[in-house]
């Protein structure tokens, strides 16, 4: 079982590669519509699987009040863009410029919480609890996961 810490650093390190694929695709490809639809359901449930597992528990110090807060902001403004690139066509100027900035905003976020934020957080969630906190995230993630499919098929059948 991972650690909390390597959970979400193998998460961080997915989504950099996938961010890459899409960069280095072009149009409303089969490739970028594949690699853009496997990080928009990960990175939606990784979010909402670490605000409910990590900010949550961060949030018991007075220190990592503001920082989980600062962060779920950013999952909020990163999602909202998210939303406006499913509705935009992957094949306009509009779009890849919105990309670069979710791509930039979100490089910025992973690494603010890997360089900053673990660190910190290693001071709440001890060595003893690191597996622990990695197995909930793993489950947590995997039921938001579902519930993103389950609202995607009900998006289709209306």
């Amino acid at each position: 079982m991972p650690s909390i810490y390597d959970a979400i650093k193998e998460d961080h390190d997915e989504h950099r590669a996938l961010l890459n694929t899409i960069a280095d695709t072009e149009g409303d490809s089969a490739e970028r519509r594949k690699a853009w639809d496997r990080f928009y359901h990960d990175v939606k449930s990784h979010a909402a699987a670490e605000e409910e597992t990590f900010y949550s528990t961060l949030m018991s110090e007075t220190w990592g009040q503001d920082h989980a807060r600062h962060s779920v902001h950013e999952h909020q403004q990163l999602d909202d863009i998210m939303e406006e690139l499913r509705e935009t066509d992957m094949s306009s100027s509009a779009w890849l410029t919105r990309f670069k900035q979710l791509k930039h905003d979100y490089e910025h976020h992973m690494d603010e919480e890997e360089d900053e934020l673990f660190t910190r957080a290693k001071k709440v969630i001890g060595e003893e609890q690191n597996d622990a906190f990695g197995d909930k995230f793993l489950k947590r993630k995997e039921k938001e996961a579902k519930l993103i499919e389950e609202k995607r098929e009900d998006s289709l059948e209306d």
